[in-house]
Parts: C-alpha cells; structure tokens; sequence
C-alpha cells in the first residue's frame, strides 16, 4: 500500500480531507503532521468503526474497579486514583465519544507508579532516557543489570507497563513507550518517567497512542511547572486527563489500525527522501555540466538544457543554493563573462602589484607563498594567470588578550571570531578590545581586509569569509587579508566563495574532532586571477545573480510557509 491507499482510509475517517491529501502529505512536515493527525482520530473513535456486539467499556472499567479492590483487600499497595471514570461536572467539556465508550483515566484503568519485587542478584532491564523513543513504531533500548544495583532511586516498571518522560523537552517530544522483553520481566529506569500499569487486559499500545497523541501533550505542555529546562509534568495532570477509554476488541482494531497507517507514513517518509536524494543528483549533474563546459558554445547549450527544467530543479530551497555555488564556481572559472581582448592581461597586472609590494632593498616587505602551480584545479582564459592569497595581501594572524586583565577587555575595538563570521559585511563584534591589549601578540587590523576563519567545527562544512569596514582586531583562529591593491577585495571574495571545495579539501580533521586550514596550503592555494576590468564585471554578474538567487529563495520559502499554514489548518479542521 503506498499513499494512495493511505489517502483511501482517510476517505473514510475524514472525507473532507481527501481532495487535498497531496497537500498535507507534500508540505514541509507534511508527514509528521499525518501522524498526528492519525493518533487524534484514533482516540476520538474515527479510524474505526465501532460494533455494537462489544462489551461496552462501562462494564471494562467496573471490572478494573473490582480488580483495584479485590488487589487491595489482599494486601496490595492502594493505588492512586481509584475513582471510576471522571466527574459528572467534567463531561460537559469534554467531547463526546462513540457509542460503547466512556471517558476514564489514567488512574482508573491502571496503577500508577507500581513498585516491583525481585530477588537482588536477578538479572533486570534498565532503561536510560536516551532509550526511550519518540516515534509511536519505535521500540526502547534496555541495558542488563542485577536488579539489586537499579531497584533503588529509580523508576520502577515491569513487563506490559507503559511510561512517559515528565520533564521538558523529552515530554514535549513524545517520549513514551510500552515496556516489553525486559529481562525477567522486571526493569527500572529514569527518575523522570510516570508509569501506569493497565490492567483487565486494556492494552498497552492504546495507551501508548493516547500519550503520544498531540490532545495529550499539548494539554501537559500548558500545565508543565518548574523553571526553563527544568519544567515537569504534574503528577495529577498524568493521573487524571480525561482518557477516551474503547472497549477492548475496539482498542485491539484501533491499534492495528494506527499500526497500519504509521508504516504507511514511513512509506511515505521513505519516498520523500528518495526523491529528494534523486532531485539532489539530477541537479547535481545537469549543474556539474555548466562547470565542465569548456567551449562557450557547449556553455551555451548546457544553460539552454537546465533553464529548460527550471521549475523541475529549483523548486526548493536548497536547490537555489547549490545553484548559487554553481554561479560562482563559473566565475572564478572565467565562463560568466566574456572576455575582452583589449584588457591588459592578467599577469602583467600581478608583475607590476608584485614591484609595489618590494622594499627599496628588492627584496619583498611580507613573506609569501607562491602558487603552486602544480596543483591547479582547473584551465585558466588565456588573458587570466594563476597566483596565490599571499602575493595578493598581507597576512595577519590573530590572538586572544589575557582574560585576567580587566583592561583588555574595556575598549571598543571589535575583536572578531568565529562566531561573528555569520554576515558577509564586518561593522561590529560581540566582543571589543583596548589600545592597550595592541601592546601583545594582537594587531590592529585596516578597513577593507578580508577575514577568514582557519580553525574551527564550522570547516567542516563552510570556510567563511568577510570583509570589514572598520579596524579590528582578531582572535586565533582567523586570519586576515589586506589586498596590496583595494580594488581586488570584491573578487577576492567571490574566489573564497566559488573555490569552497578545493578550499575545505585542504581541511585537516583530527580524531577528536578539530578541523584546521593550514596557512602554507591555504595561501599557496593557486587563484585565479582575471583582467582588473574583468574581475568588476565577474563581481556585478554575481552580485546581480545571488540577489535574484536570494528573491528566489525567500519566494520558495513563503511557499512552503503557506503550504505549511494550509496543512496545518486542514489537520485542525479535521480534528475540530
């Protein structure tokens, strides 16, 4: 069965939901929103039909009534909780319910925190937060231990009992589960859990699906006390939420029924992803091609192909962005503007940016790395040369004052580290420095540098860059550029953004975690380098194509946001 059948059931339980089922189960969360909605007719009676030839529930929860009282008559600890249904008053807010069912709790259909007994040396489950899952298909983790080691200070549970986590966000999560194959039966777990244990043969998972239910939850989440972080569910709010009891053989069709629909939503899940993986190589190789042209007219033809699948290949987000790196790629390789036979060549530009870098002694003012030009990524225009991050500017690196000194840390000089590099335009930082912290290993850094990040998690994924318009000062895990000649700060810029992958290839990542650029690799990186006049060319196309890009972005973006409002308004409508 796939969506199609999935769409069938709901036929039956929300008719007015079926003409726009592709709706709900394409928008952003679509699905998540599917299950939610299925746990909340489940408990409303409107996944199944009801029989009439069922014991009604009524009968059930006398039943438990009498099994609660015979168990303390033998001794048993009395349980919370012993009222049979809920108070008359209370019914008249509560929706009504399918014929043969009845409005109960938690506390009458079970035992609240049940104590276990065991001999110590046994061999029993415990079961750790972390263990217990989210989704309602998924089964908890157990670890062995003897039950004299976990039978004090933790949860009790036995075989069949069902949990749910008190504190936030695990309860707000969904965290709950059915209690099943542990070890003799018998387990124990964290202190943040309430237990219940069901009894007169009402099922476990009904009570699963009703604690995962969003009517559940999202009443808890209104009442939960305590501080941020820390806040619980309260006790009573556990014990006494009106609970929609079924009679049995109903719970046992509500259950498979859930069951059934849920793998039908992993299905569901499983497709998106697919798609979204096969989407992700579509693009990857219709896009690939724009970069592996090597004539303008192949260029041409290769554009003419994916501009002919625009809807099909940029109908979401992340599509726009690999377009956007696309856009780049082609401009540092000299394939976004034409080239003009008039300019001066490139390397007679660097020759003589070369000449005004050296002192009057000949020799060079700053050390450099050339490019090594054994390593070039990719062929060049022929009015274009190869040079390095190092020939182009000085570098500076940076240092973190000593945090001891109060008088470091009083002026308001930035200091810019990683954390700041998030916008592509440096005015400010959270953290400022003094004249004084100058006097160390920290320099004062001009207006118009380029600022780089060199170490750090964020190489695992990005290297960003960005340009300040007022003197700062940096922290050790950046460096900065200051360009010989101001005018190559725009390009240079694009060059850091279109050479991301041959950049973060140089990454070193040590076990623990550390990624690094090292500076010999980082600034003898070959670059290539156009024509003074092509480089402001190459800078507005790209100015010009991101922002269309970004208009792009945010309009897929308002999409999804309505598509996203729409599913949720449907999901009310078919639950109100």
């Amino acid at each position: 069965m796939g969506d199609d059948a999935l769409a069938e059931i709901f036929s039956m339980s929300v008719p007015a939901l079926v003409s726009q089922f592709d709706l709900l189960a394409g928008a952003p969360g679509g699905v998540a929103r599917l299950r939610e909605l299925i746990l909340s007719l489940a408990v409303r009676g409107k996944l199944t039909a009801q029989h009439p030839t069922d014991e009604p529930a009524h009968v059930l929860l006398q039943r438990i009534q009498d099994a609660k009282a015979l168990h303390v008559r033998r001794g048993g600890r009395r349980a919370a909780g012993t009222a049979v249904g809920v108070n008359e008053s209370d019914l008249e807010v509560l929706d009504s319910l399918p014929p043969g069912w009845v409005w109960s709790s938690l506390s009458s259909i079970g035992l609240i925190s049940p104590r276990n007994e065991a001999e110590g040396a046994a061999t029993a489950s415990f079961v750790p937060m972390s263990a217990i899952p989210v989704a309602f298909t998924d089964a908890h983790e157990t670890e062995s231990r003897p039950w004299r080691d976990i039978k004090s200070g933790f949860t009790h549970f036995a075989e069949g009992d069902v949990g749910v986590a008190k504190i936030t966000p695990c309860f707000e999560n969904g965290k709950s589960a059915v209690f099943k194959n542990l070890c003799n039966g018998v387990g124990a777990g964290t202190t943040e859990l309430y237990v219940v244990r069901p009894l007169c043969g009402v099922m476990p998972r009904y009570v699963l699906l009703f604690l995962k239910s969003p009517g559940f939850l999202k009443g808890g989440e209104a009442v939960m006390t305590g501080t941020a972080g820390q806040k619980r569910l309260p006790r009573a709010y556990f014990e006494d939420c009106p609970f929609p009891l079924p009679p049995l053989a109903e719970q046992a069709r509500i259950v498979a029924r859930v069951d059934e629909l849920m793998q039908l939503c992993d299905a569901l899940e499983a497709k998106g992803r697919l798609e979204a993986q096969q989407h992700a190589r579509l693009l990857e190789t219709l896009l690939g091609t724009l970069t592996d042209s090597t004539t303008p007219g192949e260029l041409a033809a290769n554009w003419q192909r994916v501009a002919e699948h625009f809807d099909l290949l940029l109908d979401r987000p992340e599509a726009v962005d690999v377009l956007e790196q696309t856009v780049l790629q082609l401009a540092v390789r000299g394939r976004l503007v034409v080239q003009r036979a008039q300019e001066e060549p490139a390397g007679v530009w660097l020759e003589r940016l070369m000449r005004t870098r050296a002192n009057p002694a000949g020799t060079r003012s700053a050390a450099t790395c050339p490019a090594d030009l054994d390593q070039v990524p990719f062929p060049l225009p022929i009015s274009w040369a190869w040079s390095s991050l190092s020939e182009l500017g000085l570098i500076t690196g940076g240092a973190t004052p000593p945090k001891g000194v109060a008088s470091n840390w009083s002026g308001d000089i930035p200091w810019v580290s990683p954390k700041d590099m998030k916008v592509p335009i440096i005015e400010d930082a959270q953290d400022h420095v003094s004249r004084s912290a100058l006097k160390g290993s920290l320099s004062l850094i001009k207006p118009g540098s380029l600022l780089m990040v060199v170490r750090g998690m964020i190489l695992a994924h990005s290297f960003p860059v960005a340009v300040t318009r007022v003197p700062v000062t940096i922290n050790q895990d950046m460096k900065a550029l200051t360009p010989l000649d101001s005018s190559v700060l725009p390009y240079l810029s694009v060059v850091c953004m279109g050479m991301k992958s041959e950049i973060l290839a140089m990454v070193e990542r040590s076990t623990h975690g550390t990624c690094k650029l090292e500076s010999a690799k980082i600034f003898s990186l070959p670059i290539p380098v156009p024509p003074l006049g092509e480089q402001a060319r190459i800078v507005s196309r790209v100015t010009e194509l991101r922002r269309l890009c970004a208009g792009l972005r945010q309009r897929l973006a308002t999409s999804q946001a309505t598509q996203s409002r729409l599913a949720e308004a449907l999901v009310d409508a078919a639950t109100a």
